[in-house]
Protein backbone atom coordinates (compact mmCIF):
# COMPACT_ATOMS: atom_id res chain seq x y z
CA UNK A 1 0.00 0.00 0.00
CA UNK A 2 1.32 3.68 -0.86
CA UNK A 3 2.29 6.18 1.58
CA UNK A 4 -0.58 8.52 1.49
CA UNK A 5 0.95 12.09 2.13
CA UNK A 6 -0.52 15.26 2.63
CA UNK A 7 1.06 18.71 1.63
CA UNK A 8 -0.17 22.11 3.24
CA UNK A 9 0.42 24.89 1.17
CA UNK A 10 0.93 25.35 -2.53
CA UNK A 11 4.23 27.70 -2.40
CA UNK A 12 7.04 26.40 -4.23
CA UNK A 13 8.19 24.15 -1.79
CA UNK A 14 4.58 22.55 -1.56
CA UNK A 15 4.73 22.14 -5.31
CA UNK A 16 8.04 21.14 -5.36
CA UNK A 17 7.43 18.35 -2.40
CA UNK A 18 4.12 17.57 -4.26
CA UNK A 19 5.95 16.21 -7.54
CA UNK A 20 8.56 14.52 -5.39
CA UNK A 21 6.18 12.25 -3.67
CA UNK A 22 4.26 11.65 -6.76
CA UNK A 23 7.63 10.44 -8.15
CA UNK A 24 8.32 7.80 -5.64
CA UNK A 25 4.47 6.43 -6.02
CA UNK A 26 3.13 7.78 -2.98
CA UNK A 27 -0.47 8.93 -2.40
CA UNK A 28 -0.46 12.82 -2.86
CA UNK A 29 -3.17 15.47 -1.72
CA UNK A 30 -2.04 19.30 -1.34
CA UNK A 31 -4.53 21.25 0.29
CA UNK A 32 -4.49 24.95 0.10
CA UNK A 33 -6.70 27.43 2.25
CA UNK A 34 -5.66 30.36 -0.05
CA UNK A 35 -6.14 30.35 -3.56
CA UNK A 36 -3.92 28.99 -5.68
CA UNK A 37 -2.54 30.29 -8.99
CA UNK A 38 -3.49 29.26 -12.00
CA UNK A 39 0.14 28.19 -13.03
CA UNK A 40 0.07 26.16 -10.15
CA UNK A 41 -2.65 24.54 -10.81
CA UNK A 42 -1.76 23.59 -13.98
CA UNK A 43 1.27 22.18 -12.78
CA UNK A 44 -0.80 20.12 -10.43
CA UNK A 45 -2.89 18.76 -13.03
CA UNK A 46 -0.38 17.66 -15.39
CA UNK A 47 0.86 16.02 -12.49
CA UNK A 48 -1.84 14.37 -11.64
CA UNK A 49 -1.83 15.40 -7.99
CA UNK A 50 -4.93 15.81 -6.23
CA UNK A 51 -5.35 19.58 -4.78
CA UNK A 52 -8.00 21.62 -3.06
CA UNK A 53 -8.22 25.35 -2.22
CA UNK A 54 -9.73 27.70 -0.12
CA UNK A 55 -9.49 25.66 3.01
CA UNK A 56 -8.35 22.10 4.25
CA UNK A 57 -10.43 19.03 4.27
CA UNK A 58 -9.40 17.54 7.72
CA UNK A 59 -10.60 14.50 7.43
CA UNK A 60 -8.48 13.47 4.29
CA UNK A 61 -5.37 15.26 5.53
CA UNK A 62 -5.75 13.49 9.33
CA UNK A 63 -5.75 10.48 7.78
CA UNK A 64 -2.72 11.28 6.10
CA UNK A 65 0.69 9.05 7.21
CA UNK A 66 3.19 12.02 6.77
CA UNK A 67 2.21 15.88 6.06
CA UNK A 68 4.50 18.52 4.82
CA UNK A 69 4.48 21.90 5.57
CA UNK A 70 4.95 25.16 3.96
CA UNK A 71 7.47 26.83 5.62
CA UNK A 72 5.19 30.14 5.81
CA UNK A 73 2.71 27.92 8.37
CA UNK A 74 3.99 28.16 11.79
CA UNK A 75 3.74 24.95 14.28
CA UNK A 76 1.36 27.02 16.34
CA UNK A 77 -1.56 27.04 14.00
CA UNK A 78 -4.50 24.89 15.84
CA UNK A 79 -4.92 22.47 12.32
CA UNK A 80 -1.07 21.94 12.68
CA UNK A 81 -1.33 21.30 16.32
CA UNK A 82 -4.10 19.23 15.71
CA UNK A 83 -2.51 17.47 13.31
CA UNK A 84 0.51 16.73 15.87
CA UNK A 85 -1.61 15.31 18.30
CA UNK A 86 -2.75 12.90 16.31
CA UNK A 87 0.67 11.55 16.21
CA UNK A 88 1.42 12.16 12.51
CA UNK A 89 4.80 13.56 11.49
CA UNK A 90 4.91 17.18 10.10
CA UNK A 91 7.88 18.07 8.31
CA UNK A 92 9.82 20.68 6.12
CA UNK A 93 9.94 20.66 2.45
CA UNK A 94 14.01 20.58 2.83
CA UNK A 95 13.82 17.39 5.41
CA UNK A 96 11.37 15.44 2.98
CA UNK A 97 13.77 16.17 -0.11
CA UNK A 98 16.74 15.27 2.05
CA UNK A 99 15.17 11.66 2.96
CA UNK A 100 14.83 10.98 -0.53
CA UNK A 101 18.21 12.59 -1.78
CA UNK A 102 20.58 10.18 -3.63
CA UNK A 103 23.36 8.39 -1.27
CA UNK A 104 26.09 9.97 -2.94
CA UNK A 105 24.99 12.92 -3.46
CA UNK A 106 26.38 16.00 -1.63
CA UNK A 107 24.67 19.33 0.00
CA UNK A 108 25.66 22.56 1.34
CA UNK A 109 22.69 24.27 2.93
CA UNK A 110 23.51 27.83 3.83
CA UNK A 111 21.69 30.05 6.36
CA UNK A 112 21.75 33.54 8.05
CA UNK A 113 20.07 36.57 9.24
CA UNK A 114 21.88 38.37 6.22
CA UNK A 115 23.70 37.31 3.34
CA UNK A 116 22.44 34.03 2.53
CA UNK A 117 21.22 34.28 -0.66
CA UNK A 118 24.61 35.87 -2.11
CA UNK A 119 26.74 33.03 -0.29
CA UNK A 120 24.75 30.74 -2.21
CA UNK A 121 24.36 32.03 -5.50
CA UNK A 122 28.27 32.38 -5.13
CA UNK A 123 28.94 28.73 -3.72
CA UNK A 124 26.72 27.69 -6.59
CA UNK A 125 28.86 29.65 -9.09
CA UNK A 126 31.82 28.02 -7.47
CA UNK A 127 30.81 24.71 -7.89
CA UNK A 128 29.37 25.14 -11.76
CA UNK A 129 32.39 27.22 -13.11
CA UNK A 130 34.63 23.76 -11.73
CA UNK A 131 32.19 21.57 -14.22
CA UNK A 132 30.56 19.98 -11.44
CA UNK A 133 26.49 18.69 -11.59
CA UNK A 134 25.30 21.13 -8.81
CA UNK A 135 21.94 22.21 -8.47
CA UNK A 136 20.90 25.71 -7.35
CA UNK A 137 17.32 25.60 -4.94
CA UNK A 138 16.06 26.25 -1.66
CA UNK A 139 14.54 29.41 -0.26
CA UNK A 140 17.05 30.86 -3.18
CA UNK A 141 14.29 29.84 -5.59
CA UNK A 142 13.46 25.97 -7.13
CA UNK A 143 12.57 23.64 -4.20
CA UNK A 144 15.26 21.11 -2.89
CA UNK A 145 12.33 19.13 -3.77
CA UNK A 146 11.82 19.49 -7.10
CA UNK A 147 15.14 19.22 -7.51
CA UNK A 148 15.60 16.00 -6.06
CA UNK A 149 12.58 15.16 -8.09
CA UNK A 150 14.06 16.05 -11.22
CA UNK A 151 17.86 13.99 -9.94
CA UNK A 152 20.75 13.49 -12.18
CA UNK A 153 22.95 16.18 -9.41
CA UNK A 154 26.00 14.97 -7.68
CA UNK A 155 25.92 18.51 -5.67
CA UNK A 156 22.96 20.50 -4.22
CA UNK A 157 23.67 24.11 -2.60
CA UNK A 158 20.56 25.11 -0.77
CA UNK A 159 19.82 28.45 0.78
CA UNK A 160 17.63 27.53 4.19
CA UNK A 161 15.37 29.94 5.80
CA UNK A 162 14.64 29.25 9.68
CA UNK A 163 11.30 28.63 9.18
CA UNK A 164 12.67 25.52 7.07
CA UNK A 165 14.85 24.28 9.31
CA UNK A 166 12.20 24.16 12.06
CA UNK A 167 10.53 21.56 10.38
CA UNK A 168 13.82 19.27 10.04
CA UNK A 169 14.39 15.62 11.45
CA UNK A 170 17.37 14.01 9.55
CA UNK A 171 18.54 16.97 7.23
CA UNK A 172 22.49 16.40 7.88
CA UNK A 173 24.02 18.51 4.94
CA UNK A 174 27.82 17.99 3.98
CA UNK A 175 28.86 21.70 5.10
CA UNK A 176 27.09 24.01 6.89
CA UNK A 177 27.27 27.32 6.73
CA UNK A 178 25.87 30.04 9.56
CA UNK A 179 26.84 33.47 8.37
CA UNK A 180 25.05 35.60 11.37
CA UNK A 181 22.48 35.94 13.06
CA UNK A 182 20.83 39.46 14.18
CA UNK A 183 17.26 39.70 15.52
CA UNK A 184 14.57 38.97 12.54
CA UNK A 185 11.09 37.35 12.35
CA UNK A 186 10.72 37.75 16.13
CA UNK A 187 7.14 37.52 15.59
CA UNK A 188 7.18 33.94 15.04
CA UNK A 189 9.36 33.05 18.05
CA UNK A 190 7.07 34.80 20.43
CA UNK A 191 9.71 37.75 20.42
CA UNK A 192 12.46 35.78 22.00
CA UNK A 193 15.83 36.15 20.11
CA UNK A 194 17.04 32.56 21.95
CA UNK A 195 14.35 30.93 19.89
CA UNK A 196 15.20 31.93 16.78
CA UNK A 197 19.01 31.57 17.57
CA UNK A 198 18.29 28.43 18.42
CA UNK A 199 15.94 27.49 15.17
CA UNK A 200 19.06 29.04 13.14
CA UNK A 201 21.53 26.32 14.71
CA UNK A 202 18.99 23.16 13.75
CA UNK A 203 21.06 22.85 10.86
CA UNK A 204 23.78 21.35 13.14
CA UNK A 205 22.08 19.38 14.85
CA UNK A 206 22.49 15.94 13.08
CA UNK A 207 26.50 16.87 12.10
CA UNK A 208 28.95 14.22 12.76
CA UNK A 209 32.58 14.50 12.61
CA UNK A 210 32.93 13.69 8.46
CA UNK A 211 30.66 17.22 8.21
CA UNK A 212 31.88 20.81 7.96
CA UNK A 213 30.37 23.63 9.68
CA UNK A 214 31.52 26.99 8.43
CA UNK A 215 30.53 30.33 10.50
CA UNK A 216 31.06 33.66 11.37
CA UNK A 217 33.16 33.91 14.08
CA UNK A 218 32.34 37.94 13.79
CA UNK A 219 28.86 37.11 14.93
CA UNK A 220 28.35 37.66 18.92
CA UNK A 221 25.34 35.36 18.83
CA UNK A 222 26.53 32.68 16.88
CA UNK A 223 29.61 32.25 18.68
CA UNK A 224 28.07 32.44 21.78
CA UNK A 225 26.06 29.98 20.83
CA UNK A 226 28.96 27.65 19.75
CA UNK A 227 30.34 27.94 22.99
CA UNK A 228 27.24 26.50 25.17
CA UNK A 229 27.34 23.96 22.70
CA UNK A 230 29.38 20.59 21.71
CA UNK A 231 29.08 20.42 17.96
CA UNK A 232 30.73 17.68 16.80
CA UNK A 233 31.69 18.77 13.05
CA UNK A 234 34.87 20.18 11.98
CA UNK A 235 34.60 23.26 12.62
CA UNK A 236 35.70 26.49 10.34
CA UNK A 237 35.66 29.73 11.85
CA UNK A 238 35.62 33.06 8.81
CA UNK A 239 36.50 36.36 10.08
CA UNK A 240 37.38 39.81 9.15
CA UNK A 241 40.34 40.21 11.52
CA UNK A 242 43.77 38.51 11.35
CA UNK A 243 43.62 35.91 14.39
CA UNK A 244 45.20 32.46 15.09
CA UNK A 245 41.93 30.09 15.80
CA UNK A 246 40.16 31.46 12.30
CA UNK A 247 40.35 29.02 9.45
CA UNK A 248 39.92 32.14 6.93
CA UNK A 249 40.03 35.60 7.37
CA UNK A 250 41.17 38.97 6.26
CA UNK A 251 44.27 40.33 6.52
CA UNK A 252 46.50 43.29 4.27
CA UNK A 253 43.47 43.13 1.48
CA UNK A 254 43.81 38.97 1.10
CA UNK A 255 41.74 36.41 2.23
CA UNK A 256 43.79 33.79 4.22
CA UNK A 257 42.77 30.35 4.21
CA UNK A 258 44.84 28.19 6.82
CA UNK A 259 43.48 24.88 8.16
CA UNK A 260 43.51 21.15 8.20
CA UNK A 261 40.63 19.33 6.68
CA UNK A 262 40.92 15.70 6.62
CA UNK A 263 44.78 15.35 7.95
CA UNK A 264 45.66 17.56 5.30
CA UNK A 265 47.06 21.52 5.82
CA UNK A 266 45.94 23.89 3.12
CA UNK A 267 47.15 27.45 2.47
CA UNK A 268 45.73 29.59 -0.13
CA UNK A 269 46.01 33.59 -0.34
CA UNK A 270 43.62 35.31 -2.39
CA UNK A 271 43.64 39.29 -3.52
CA UNK A 272 40.56 41.10 -2.41
CA UNK A 273 40.70 43.34 -5.62
CA UNK A 274 39.91 39.28 -7.30
CA UNK A 275 36.46 39.12 -5.23
CA UNK A 276 34.15 40.28 -7.37
CA UNK A 277 31.99 41.66 -4.47
CA UNK A 278 31.98 45.12 -2.24
CA UNK A 279 32.53 45.57 1.55
CA UNK A 280 33.47 43.49 4.44
CA UNK A 281 30.03 41.46 5.24
CA UNK A 282 30.39 40.36 1.56
CA UNK A 283 34.53 38.95 2.20
CA UNK A 284 32.94 36.83 4.91
CA UNK A 285 30.07 35.51 2.12
CA UNK A 286 33.12 34.77 -0.20
CA UNK A 287 34.96 32.90 2.58
CA UNK A 288 32.35 30.92 3.59
CA UNK A 289 31.52 30.02 -0.06
CA UNK A 290 35.36 29.24 -0.74
CA UNK A 291 35.59 27.39 2.02
CA UNK A 292 32.59 25.09 0.42
CA UNK A 293 33.70 24.59 -2.15
CA UNK A 294 37.58 23.32 -1.17
CA UNK A 295 36.15 21.11 0.88
CA UNK A 296 34.23 19.65 -1.66
CA UNK A 297 37.21 19.24 -3.87
CA UNK A 298 37.30 22.03 -5.84
CA UNK A 299 40.78 23.34 -7.39
CA UNK A 300 42.05 26.83 -5.70
CA UNK A 301 42.34 27.51 -9.69
CA UNK A 302 38.45 27.04 -10.48
CA UNK A 303 37.91 29.13 -7.22
CA UNK A 304 40.01 32.45 -8.65
CA UNK A 305 38.08 31.85 -12.00
CA UNK A 306 34.50 31.94 -10.27
CA UNK A 307 35.44 34.73 -8.13
CA UNK A 308 36.48 37.10 -10.59
CA UNK A 309 33.48 35.88 -13.12
CA UNK A 310 30.46 36.07 -10.46
CA UNK A 311 27.45 38.18 -10.55
CA UNK A 312 25.36 38.95 -7.53
CA UNK A 313 21.47 38.55 -7.61
CA UNK A 314 19.80 42.17 -8.56
CA UNK A 315 19.57 44.80 -5.91
CA UNK A 316 22.52 43.61 -3.49
CA UNK A 317 24.63 46.63 -3.69
CA UNK A 318 24.64 46.14 -7.30
CA UNK A 319 25.81 48.63 -10.15
CA UNK A 320 23.02 50.63 -11.66
CA UNK A 321 25.38 52.91 -13.47
CA UNK A 322 27.83 55.63 -13.72
CA UNK A 323 27.17 59.05 -14.46
CA UNK A 324 30.12 62.02 -14.68
CA UNK A 325 32.37 59.86 -12.68
CA UNK A 326 29.97 59.29 -10.05
CA UNK A 327 28.78 55.58 -9.42
CA UNK A 328 25.39 55.01 -8.82
CA UNK A 329 25.11 51.47 -6.56
CA UNK A 330 21.63 49.70 -5.99
CA UNK A 331 21.37 48.13 -2.67
CA UNK A 332 17.25 48.13 -2.69
CA UNK A 333 17.58 44.87 -0.84
CA UNK A 334 19.34 46.63 2.36
CA UNK A 335 15.95 46.66 4.59
CA UNK A 336 17.18 46.56 7.66
CA UNK A 337 19.81 48.76 9.58
CA UNK A 338 22.20 45.88 9.69
CA UNK A 339 22.05 45.94 5.93
CA UNK A 340 23.20 49.24 5.77
CA UNK A 341 25.75 49.55 8.19
CA UNK A 342 27.29 46.95 5.72
CA UNK A 343 27.17 49.13 2.68
CA UNK A 344 28.12 52.27 3.96
CA UNK A 345 31.34 50.38 5.73
CA UNK A 346 32.47 49.07 2.55
CA UNK A 347 32.50 51.79 0.56
CA UNK A 348 35.59 54.11 0.39
CA UNK A 349 34.52 56.54 -1.50
CA UNK A 350 32.35 59.81 -0.42
CA UNK A 351 28.50 58.97 -0.20
CA UNK A 352 25.64 60.44 -1.68
CA UNK A 353 23.05 58.10 0.35
CA UNK A 354 19.70 57.44 -0.61
CA UNK A 355 17.18 55.95 2.74
CA UNK A 356 13.64 55.58 3.80
CA UNK A 357 10.65 53.93 3.01
CA UNK A 358 8.24 51.83 5.53
CA UNK A 359 10.31 52.17 8.98
CA UNK A 360 10.20 49.02 11.22
CA UNK A 361 11.22 51.63 14.76
CA UNK A 362 14.27 51.54 13.08
CA UNK A 363 17.73 52.54 15.64
CA UNK A 364 19.52 54.40 13.76
CA UNK A 365 22.33 55.13 16.33
CA UNK A 366 24.65 52.40 14.94
CA UNK A 367 24.94 53.88 11.93
CA UNK A 368 26.06 57.88 12.92
CA UNK A 369 29.45 57.52 13.18
CA UNK A 370 29.53 55.76 9.70
CA UNK A 371 27.36 58.42 8.44
CA UNK A 372 29.68 61.35 10.12
CA UNK A 373 32.60 60.30 8.54
CA UNK A 374 31.59 58.86 4.56
CA UNK A 375 28.32 61.06 4.11
CA UNK A 376 27.71 64.13 2.49
CA UNK A 377 24.13 64.68 1.63
CA UNK A 378 21.18 62.12 2.63
CA UNK A 379 18.21 62.01 -0.04
CA UNK A 380 15.07 60.79 1.89
CA UNK A 381 12.97 58.61 -0.40
CA UNK A 382 9.78 57.95 1.49
CA UNK A 383 5.98 59.07 2.68
CA UNK A 384 7.19 59.68 6.33
CA UNK A 385 10.99 60.71 6.25
CA UNK A 386 10.36 62.01 9.80
CA UNK A 387 12.42 59.41 11.80
CA UNK A 388 15.46 59.90 9.10
CA UNK A 389 15.82 63.56 9.91
CA UNK A 390 15.49 63.45 13.09
CA UNK A 391 18.25 60.96 13.63
CA UNK A 392 20.69 62.49 11.24
CA UNK A 393 19.37 66.30 11.07
CA UNK A 394 22.21 66.80 13.44
CA UNK A 395 25.29 65.27 11.84
CA UNK A 396 24.42 66.54 8.13
CA UNK A 397 23.54 69.83 6.93
CA UNK A 398 22.35 68.38 3.49
CA UNK A 399 18.96 66.17 3.98
CA UNK A 400 15.90 66.47 1.09
CA UNK A 401 12.54 64.59 0.82
CA UNK A 402 11.48 63.17 -2.66
CA UNK A 403 8.90 60.86 -2.87
CA UNK A 404 9.91 59.31 -6.17
CA UNK A 405 12.71 57.27 -7.92
CA UNK A 406 13.11 59.56 -10.33
CA UNK A 407 13.31 62.75 -7.90
CA UNK A 408 15.64 60.65 -5.78
CA UNK A 409 18.48 60.47 -8.30
CA UNK A 410 17.62 64.24 -9.57
CA UNK A 411 18.33 64.83 -6.08
CA UNK A 412 21.36 63.44 -5.65
CA UNK A 413 23.20 64.30 -8.44
CA UNK A 414 22.90 67.93 -7.05
CA UNK A 415 25.15 66.61 -4.04
CA UNK A 416 27.21 64.56 -5.90
CA UNK A 417 30.92 65.10 -7.75
CA UNK A 418 33.12 63.25 -9.50
CA UNK A 419 34.89 60.14 -8.10
CA UNK A 420 31.47 60.02 -5.34
CA UNK A 421 28.90 57.38 -4.50
CA UNK A 422 25.37 57.39 -4.91
CA UNK A 423 24.16 54.69 -2.74
CA UNK A 424 20.11 53.70 -2.59
CA UNK A 425 20.31 51.60 0.65
CA UNK A 426 17.23 52.18 2.32
CA UNK A 427 16.83 50.95 6.28
CA UNK A 428 13.28 50.71 5.64
CA UNK A 429 10.54 48.12 4.07
CA UNK A 430 9.47 49.91 0.32
CA UNK A 431 5.70 49.55 0.86
CA UNK A 432 4.57 53.32 1.22
CA UNK A 433 5.43 54.10 -2.42
CA UNK A 434 6.57 50.69 -4.30
CA UNK A 435 5.00 47.14 -4.71
CA UNK A 436 8.08 45.76 -3.17
CA UNK A 437 12.04 46.29 -2.75
CA UNK A 438 12.53 44.52 -6.14
CA UNK A 439 10.67 47.56 -7.77
CA UNK A 440 12.36 49.98 -5.64
CA UNK A 441 15.44 48.86 -7.26
CA UNK A 442 14.51 48.58 -10.51
CA UNK A 443 12.62 52.10 -10.71
CA UNK A 444 15.71 53.51 -9.36
CA UNK A 445 17.93 51.65 -12.11
CA UNK A 446 15.73 52.72 -14.98
CA UNK A 447 16.17 56.27 -13.08
CA UNK A 448 19.68 56.13 -13.16
CA UNK A 449 19.53 55.35 -16.91
CA UNK A 450 17.19 57.60 -18.19
CA UNK A 451 18.57 60.29 -16.19
CA UNK A 452 22.40 59.21 -18.06
CA UNK A 453 20.86 59.65 -21.38
CA UNK A 454 19.28 62.88 -20.88
CA UNK A 455 22.61 63.94 -19.71
CA UNK A 456 24.53 62.50 -23.00
CA UNK A 457 22.13 64.71 -24.72
CA UNK A 458 22.84 67.45 -23.14
CA UNK A 459 26.33 66.65 -24.19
Amino acid sequence: MSKAVAILGAGESGIGAAILGKKLGMEVFLSDAGIISAERKVILEQEGIAFEEGGHDRERILSADLVVKSPGIPDTVPFVVEISNNNIPVISEIEFAFRHIESDARVIAITGTNGKTTTTLLTYHLLKTAGLKVALGGNVGVSLAKLVAEGGYDYYVVEVSSFQLDGIVQFKPDVAVLLNITPDHLDRYNNDFQAYVASKFRIVENLTQDECFVYCADSVPVTKEIAKRNIDASLFAVSTTKGPKWQAFVDNDHLIFDYKFKKEGVKHKIPVSEVSLIGKHNMINAMCAVLSALTMGVTINAVLKGLKSFVNAPHRLELAGKIGGVKYINDSKATNVDSVFYALEGINEDIVWIAGGTDKGNDYEPLLDLVTTKVKALVCMGVDNAPLINAFSGVLKDIVEVQSAEAAVMAAHQFASKGDVVLLSPACASFDLFKNYEDRGDQFKAAVKSFSQSKTMQV
